[in-house]
C-alpha cells in the first residue's frame, strides 16, 4: 500500500503540490496580464501627469506674473496721482501767481498761504528763491536757518540748470526753515526754474515744493500689505532707493537689493537669480519722474501653489492608477475565476472546512479537476462523519459506564445505613430514611437522563444528608447556601453526593465538637461553582494530588494508608472529575483545597448553561 496515492492526505494539506500548481497557474496568468497592462498604462499616466504638472506650473507662474503686473500698475497709478498733485501745485503756484506778479512791489506770501491751506495735509513747504539763492517767500515758515546755502543743494542746482521742466528728488530731510521745535520732515522735493518779473525785467528763480514723504510711504506700505506674492520697492533712474519695505535691513547691511541693475531696465518682467535666489522681477516706470517701481516675486513663494498643483496631479494619477487596478482586476478575475475558485476550495479544506463550495466550471481541464476534487471531498466527508459518530458513541458509553459505577456504590452505603437503623430498633428513623432513599432514587433515575438542573442535584444532596444525619445522630451540622440564579443551570447528575460522602467519612468523622459541613453554590461570570467544605482533619498537599490522579498505583495508595495518612474515596472523586470533564471539557472539573487540621474544600466547576429538556443531546455532541 505504500505505493498508492492518498487523496485525502494530499487534499488536507500534507502534500501541497496540487495547490502550488494552481497558485502558479493563477499567478502566471495574473502577472502576465497585470504587468503588461498596468505597466503601459502607468507609464502613460506618469508621463501625462509630468506634462500636466509642468504645464500647470508654467501657467501658475504666468498667472501670478500677470496678476502682479496688474497690481503693480494700480500702485503706479496711485503714485502717479500723488505726483500729479505735486506737479499741479507747482504749476498753480507758477502760472497763476508768480507769472502775474512784480516781485519788486507784490508780496507772494499770501498766494503761497492760500495754496498751502488748500493741500496742507500733503504739503510741507512752499518756497521761492532767486537765482542767487535769496529767499523771496515761503510758507508756512518764512524764516530760513542761518548758514544755509541753498545753491549747493541738488534740488536747486538741478532746477537752475534748466535741464528739465520739473525735478523730483529722492526722500530726504528738509532742514531749510527754523520751525522752533527741532522738528524735521522727510520730504520729496519738486523744484523748477521759474521766470521772475522785477519791474519789467525777467530774472531766473527757483520754485520749491516739498511734499510729505509719508504719503508716498503709505501708498507703498498698503501695496506691500496687499501683495501676497512678493514685495514692491521704488528707486530713481540712478538706482538710489526711494522706498523699500525692508529699509532698515538695507541700511544695516543685512539685506542686499538689485536696485542698480533694475534701474537700467525698461518696463517688463524678468526672470533672474540674485544672491542665489531665483525670482521674477517686474519693472514699471513712474511718469514725470523716471522712477522705477519694481515688484520682486521669489520663486519660493510659488511653492505653496506648486504643492497644491502637485497634490492635484498626484490625486489625479492615483485615481487613474486605481481605475487601472480595478479594470485589471476585472479582466484577470474573469480569466482566472475558475482556477481561483478551485484554489479557494482547497484553502477552505486546509482550514478544516469539509463542506467547501466547489464550482465545476471553466475549461475542460479545470472542470475535470474540480469534479475529481468534489468526489474526493465527499469521500473524506463520509469518512469523517463515520469517525465522529464512532467517537460520540464511545464517549457516551464511557459516560454511562461512569454513571453506573457510582450508583451501586452510593446504594450500598444508603442501604447499609437503613440496616443499621433497623438493627438499632430505630424504626421511625428507618422509615424516614427509606423515604429519603426513595427521593434519592427518584433523582438518580431522572428518566434515564445524565444532565439535570442544579436544583434537583441539591435536593438529592439534601436527602442524602438527612439520611446521614439520622445515621450519625446529628453529630455534625449541615448548612446549604445556594444562590437562586443557578437553580436552573445544567449539571451532571450525582456529583455533589460523593463530595458529601467524602466530607463525612474522611473529614468530620471523628471530630468530637462543632463538626460542620457547608454546601455553597454561586455563579461567577459564565461559570457555576458548588463548594463542599468541612472543618475536619484536612490533608497535606501531596495527598490532595493523590485524590484526583487516576494513574497513581494501588501500591502507592496502600503505602500512604499504612503510614496512617487518611485520604478520600478515590473512586467517587475521580469519577466526579472525569464525568464533568467528559461532558463540559477539560477546563472544568473538580478542585480540591485542603490544609492539615483546618479542613477541606472541594469545588465543582462547571459552565453556566440554562437547562432545557433537550439540552443533554446537545451537550453530548460537544
Amino acid at each position: 500500500m505504500t505505493g498508492e496515492a492518498n487523496p485525502a492526505k494530499d487534499l488536507l494539506g500534507e502534500s501541497v503540490g496540487l495547490k502550488d500548481l494552481f497558485n502558479n497557474r493563477s499567478r502566471s496568468i495574473r502577472v502576465t496580464i497585470a504587468v503588461s497592462f498596468s505597466l503601459v498604462a502607468s507609464i502613460s499616466m506618469i508621463l501625462l501627469g509630468s506634462i500636466l504638472y509642468r504645464q500647470l506650473s508654467q501657467q501658475e507662474a504666468l498667472n501670478t506674473t500677470e496678476r502682479e503686473e496688474q497690481f503693480l500698475n494700480q500702485t503706479r497709478r496711485s503714485l502717479e496721482d500723488y505726483l500729479h498733485n505735486m506737479r499741479r501745485t507747482s504749476d498753480a503756484m507758477y502760472y497763476i501767481s508768480i507769472k502775474n506778479m512784480d516781485m519788486t512791489v507784490d508780496d507772494i506770501t499770501d498766494e503761497m498761504n492760500l495754496l498751502y491751506e488748500a493741500d496742507k495735509d500733503n504739503l510741507v513747504n512752499i518756497a521761492l528763491y532767486s537765482a542767487e539763492g535769496e529767499l523771496i517767500g515761503a510758507t508756512p515758515v518764512s524764516t530760513q536757518k542761518k548758514d544755509i546755502d541753498v545753491t549747493s543743494q541738488t534740488w536747486f542746482s538741478s532746477a537752475i540748470a534748466g535741464l528739465e521742466n520739473l525735478h523730483f528728488s529722492i526722500p530726504h530731510v528738509q532742514n531749510l526753515f527754523d520751525e522752533g521745535v527741532g522738528q524735521y520732515h522727510w520730504v520729496i522735493s519738486v523744484s523748477r526754474m521759474v521766470e521772475l518779473n522785477r519791474a519789467g525785467y525777467p530774472q531766473k528763480g527757483v520754485l520749491l515744493v516739498d511734499m510729505n514723504f509719508d504719503s508716498v510711504s503709505q501708498i507703498l506700505d498698503k501695496a506691500n500689505a496687499d501683495n501676497m506674492s512678493g514685495y514692491i520697492y521704488l528707486c530713481d533712474d540712478r538706482g538710489d532707493i526711494i522706498y523699500h519695505p525692508r529699509q532698515k535691513l538695507l541700511n544695516a547691511g543685512l539685506l542686499m537689493e538689485d536696485n542698480l541693475n533694475m534701474s537700467t531696465r525698461s518696463d517688463g518682467d524678468y526672470r533672474d537669480t540674485f544672491n542665489g535666489e531665483e525670482r521674477i522681477t517686474i519693472v514699471k516706470t513712474v511718469s514725470y519722474t523716471g522712477w522705477k517701481l519694481i515688484s520682486v516675486i521669489p520663486i519660493s513663494t510659488f511653492r505653496m501653489s506648486l504643492d497644491k498643483m502637485q497634490y492635484l496631479v498626484v490625486l489625479m494619477l492615483s485615481i487613474a492608477i486605481l481605475g487601472i487596478v480595478v479594470v485589471n482586476q476585472l479582466v484577470t478575475a474573469r480569466i482566472t475565476r475558475p482556477i481561483v475558485r478551485l484554489e479557494d476550495a482547497v484553502r477552505d479544506m486546509e482550514s478544516g472546512n469539509l463542506y467547501p463550495v466547489i464550482h465545476q466550471e471553466g475549461p475542460r481541464e479545470v472542470s475535470h479537476l474540480a469534479h475529481t476534487l468534489s468526489r474526493s471531498v465527499m469521500t473524506i466527508r463520509q469518512l469523517m462523519d463515520d469517525l465522529v459518530a464512532e467517537q460520540e458513541e464511545k464517549r457516551k458509553s464511557e459516560l454511562d459506564a461512569l454513571q453506573s459505577q457510582i450508583n451501586p456504590h452510593f446504594l450500598y452505603n444508603a442501604l447499609d445505613s437503613v440496616v443499621w437503623l433497623i438493627e438499632g430498633e430505630r424504626y421511625q428513623d428507618a422509615v424516614y430514611t427509606v423515604k429519603e432513599l426513595a427521593n434519592l432514587m427518584r433523582v438518580s433515575i431522572s428518566h434515564g437522563r445524565t444532565v439535570i438542573p442544579v436544583s434537583d442535584e441539591i435536593r438529592h444532596a439534601k436527602s442524602y444528608m438527612n439520611i446521614q444525619n439520622i445515621r450519625y445522630r446529628n453529630t455534625f451540622d449541615v448548612e446549604f447556601d445556594i444562590d437562586e440564579d443557578i437553580d436552573n443551570a445544567c449539571t451532571v447528575k450525582l456529583i455533589v453526593q460523593p463530595l458529601l460522602e467524602n466530607a463525612i467519612y474522611y473529614g468530620v468523622k471523628g471530630v468530637e465538637d462543632d463538626a460542620q459541613i457547608r454546601i455553597r453554590g454561586y455563579r461567577r461570570d459564565d461559570d457555576v461553582y458548588i463548594e463542599v467544605s468541612d472543618n475536619g482533619i484536612g490533608m497535606p498537599p501531596e495527598q490532595v494530588k493523590v485524590l484526583l490522579d487516576p494513574e497513581l498505583s494501588a501500591e502507592y495508595r496502600q503505602a500512604h494508608e499504612a503510614s496512617g495518612m487518611r485520604h478520600g474515596n478515590g473512586v467517587g472523586l475521580i469519577n466526579v472529575d472525569m464525568r464533568i470533564r467528559l461532558l463540559f471539557g477539560d477546563q472544568y472539573g473538580l478542585i480540591i483545597k485542603s490544609e492539615p487540621d483546618e479542613g477541606t474544600t472541594m469545588s465543582i466547576h462547571i459552565p453556566y448553561i440554562e437547562y432545557s429538556d433537550d439540552i443533554e443531546q446537545g451537550l453530548t455532541k460537544r
